[in-house]
């Protein structure tokens, strides 16, 4: 699993930038922050450093400083060391990836199955207050990781629990890694679930079967361990995460995929739908306005037009408020961020600021177009899952049964992205220090397989208690940790407590909390009444998070983290 490198401890304060690119976030403050003259003391591989003195400059060979695009002068005075010779530890790797791979790589942990619900969220938001939260959120997720970089770029740390450890010690690290820990494995959950589902239901389309068979080829939990053994293992056992851009960019064209059927359907299907191509009783279920005549032997739909057929531009119901925890966790990624960023090539914290903007410039481009026409093709009658919706239209579709092929792959390409930082926490909790083992490489992937399926196979209500964790784990990564971690990390000679950022990341925290109260509102609500609308928002959160609940996938696909908005 690639980790950060150790940075090792700084030297005084006189060494400078000499040079300063232009960001690509020009509204957000990307100043660096000079390198501090104290020590630090445990280091991400977890050695300690002896106490220095002038003379004892410790050797930098591998270390990578926040700006590596300092002048040659600069430079000149490490480069003597660079030739001592240093044992490999499983943080360091040199930075090979590069920036468009990267890209990749982050709008794959970010894209998530949740993109299914996001049209049934607009359904109960309306056009433009969907376009308002879906631009608030994508804005607050690029503040979020501009907080955890420049956090970062301070101590000289590219791993969130040592992050962690470095704002509030011991407390602070194991917090990280198991909010990490817990909302991956929910999310990889959601994932294989949507596998375990949906598999069967595109082999039986693709016989041509009326009816599900007892076929080994038919059962869902043969088919997800035969996934997760041919393709997720073999993909999560890559050294680094780099190796898997290929991997990321052909989930990507999947979902590309996924959202130019979506617009062309929109011209193909028509509104409102007969009964005679549809089968209207589960559409029906999804709107309380509705009516219905006999007419020459079948019974035909015959709604308001300008509810069935004419969008909503600004919707208030019961829906919305659940909506709006899915929306707000619709970008999480940041558990990628750190591991994503050290294995990029001449890294540079306004580097990887700028890869993060064009990964969240991209999915929300894709969220909305994929929302939007899915809306304008049902309106009031669109399922908490757009693919069965279409099914409804007609099971046998060869487009929408390739999409669905499309999407699995998608779903079954991100698990990999999503295992890393769980592997990643597992070692710097119980591993710490130690030298690279490929034995423990491989067997904690396999372990972590292993899990995930017997718990998806054998538990599958278990994915409805990792929605309740997942909705405290997501804002604490999203949200919560990246602000606090800034306030602490940040001097208070370069910025005061009651300065300008500081009391900014001190309401985006309090913004973290409003949204895990308002979430785990919801689905405790949800439990006590029986029913499951905080599900419907779609199966799987991005790489960094689980899905809010149902909706993904076969109908169920559930949760691991507080929104399946994408994230």
């Amino acid at each position: 699993m690639p980790m950060p490198v150790p940075p090792g401890t700084f030297g005084p304060k006189s060494l400078s930038r000499a040079h300063s690119k232009p960001s690509c976030l020009p509204a957000m403050d990307t100043t660096d922050v000079p390198l501090q003259a104290e020590m630090v003391e445990l280091v991400p591989n977890g050695k300690h450093t002896a106490a220095l003195t002038a003379s004892t400059v410790p050797s930098l060979a591998g270390d990578r400083f926040e700006e590596n695009q300092t002048g040659v002068a600069e430079m000149e005075e490490f480069l003597p060391h660079g030739a001592e010779k240093k044992q490999t530890h499983f943080t360091d790797f040199e930075g090979k990836t590069s920036f468009g791979m990267s890209v990749f790589n982050l709008s794959n942990a970010i894209m998530g199955s949740g993109i299914l619900g996001l049209a049934y969220a607009m359904a109960n938001t309306g056009i433009i207050l969907f376009l308002f939260l879906l631009s608030a959120v994508a804005l607050l997720s690029s503040y979020s990781i501009h907080l955890l970089l420049k956090s970062s770029g301070i101590v000289g740390i590219r791993a969130y629990e040592q992050l962690g450890y470095r704002a509030f010690g011991t407390p602070g690290k194991l917090a990280a890694a198991i909010a990490i820990t817990l909302q991956n494995i929910g999310a990889m959950s959601s994932y294989l679930y949507i596998v375990k589902s949906e598999v069967p239901l595109v082999i039986q389309t693709f016989l041509n079967l009326e009816e599900k068979t007892t076929d080994w080829y038919m059962n869902g939990n043969y088919l997800v361990i035969l996934v997760s053994v041919t393709i997720i293992l073999p993909l999560a056992l890559m050294k680094q995460l780099g190796y898997l851009g290929y991997a990321s960019g052909f989930s990507l064209s999947c979902m590309v995929f996924f959202l130019i059927s979506v617009i062309y359907k929109k011209f193909q299907i028509p509104c409102p739908l007969p009964e005679q191509e549809v089968n209207i009783t589960g559409i029906l279920n999804a709107t309380t306005v509705s009516t219905s005549d006999y007419q020459n032997g079948y019974t035909v739909l015959q709604a308001p037009e300008q509810v069935t057929c004419t969008p909503s531009f600004f919707t208030l119901n019961s829906q919305t408020a659940y909506t709006i925890p899915i929306m707000a966790f619709a970008f999480v990624c940041h558990p990628e961020v750190l591991p994503i960023y050290t294995e990029l090539k001449d890294p540079s914290k306004k580097k990887m600021q700028c890869i993060s903007n064009i990964s969240i410039m991209v999915m929300y481009l894709m969220y909305f177009l994929a929302a939007l026409f899915g809306y304008l093709t049902f309106y009031d009658f669109v399922e908490p899952e757009l693919l069965h919706t279409y099914s409804k239209v007609d099971p046998f579709d060869v487009l929408i049964l390739c999409v669905r092929v499309a999407v699995l792959t998608a779903v079954t390409l991100t698990v990999p992205i999503v295992l890393f930082p769980v592997r990643r926490a597992i070692q710097q909790m119980l591993f710490q220090g130690k030298d690279f083992s490929w034995i423990r490489h491989i067997a904690i992937a396999v372990i972590l397989l292993t899990f995930i399926n017997l718990l998806v196979i054998f538990a599958p209500s278990i994915l409805g208690i990792f929605g309740l964790i997942g909705a405290t784990s997501a804002p604490c990564l999203i949200f919560i940790f990246p602000a606090i971690f800034y306030i602490r990390i940040m001097p208070k000679d370069k910025e005061p407590l009651r300065s300008a950022p500081k009391i900014l990341a001190a309401c985006f925290a309090l913004l973290g909390v409003a949204f895990m109260i308002m979430s785990l509102s919801f689905i405790i609500i949800d439990w006590a009444t029986g029913g499951g609308k905080s599900g419907g928002g779609g199966g799987g959160g991005g790489g960094g998070g689980g899905g809010g609940g149902g909706g993904g996938g076969g109908g169920g696909g559930g949760g691991g983290g507080g929104g399946g908005g994408g994230g």
